[in-house]
C-alpha cells in the first residue's frame, strides 16, 4: 500500500520559499503547539501580531501549497487559516484530520475547525472523534454508555444516545 504523498521543501523550491517565509521564522511551527500558551508579554503580543499579519497576507494558493507539506507546514498553514477565518479550507482540513497522515498537525486542524464554529465544522470534528475515539470492544475495558450516563449525572449533565 502506498502512503500519503507529502511534498518536501528540499524537493520543491516554491514550498521551500513558503517554509522560510511562514513556517520557520522564530521556530513558529514549534510555538503553535502549546508553548504559545506559556508565552508572556511582550513575546506573546509580538508572536500573535506577526501571526495575524501573515494570516492577512498569505494567499489561498500559498496555504494550499503548505498543506501539501509535512507536519510543520500543515500545522502552520492551518493556524493561518484559523486566524484569518478562511472557511474555504473547511473540507480540506476535515479530510486531513480524518486521514491523520502526519503527526503533530491534528490539534491545529481541530483549532481551525472549531474557530469557525459552523454545524459543518462540528460534523467534521464529530466524524474524527467517532473514527478515532471509539470505545474498545473488549471485556472489562469496554466503555459503556450507561457508565457515561452515571458519570455525567454525577457532574450535572446527561449523555444523549
Amino acid at each position: 500500500m502506498i502512503g500519503p504523498v507529502i511534498c518536501h521543501a528540499h524537493d520543491d523550491p516554491e514550498l521551500l520559499a513558503l517554509v522560510r517565509r511562514y513556517v520557520t521564522p522564530e521556530r513558529r511551527y514549534m510555538k503553535l503547539s502549546g508553548s504559545v500558551l506559556r508565552m508572556q508579554s511582550p513575546e506573546y503580543d509580538r508572536f500573535l501580531r506577526r501571526l495575524s499579519e501573515d494570516a492577512g497576507v498569505i494567499t489561498v494558493n500559498e496555504i494550499a501549497t503548505l498543506l501539501e507539506g509535512g507536519w510543520r507546514e500543515r500545522r502552520t498553514a492551518t493556524w493561518l487559516v484559523a486566524v484569518s477565518r478562511r472557511t474555504e479550507f473547511r473540507e480540506r482540513l476535515g479530510g486531513l484530520l480524518l486521514a491523520s497522515e502526519v503527526c503533530c498537525a491534528g490539534p491545529a486542524y481541530c483549532v481551525a475547525l472549531a474557530s469557525s464554529g459552523t454545524p459543518r465544522d462540528s460534523e467534521l470534528l464529530v466524524a474524527y472523534l467517532d473514527r478515532y475515539l471509539r470505545p474498545p470492544r473488549c471485556g472489562a475495558d469496554r466503555l459503556r454508555p450507561d457508565r457515561f450516563d452515571r458519570v455525567g449525572q454525577a457532574v450535572g449533565f446527561s449523555v444523549g444516545r
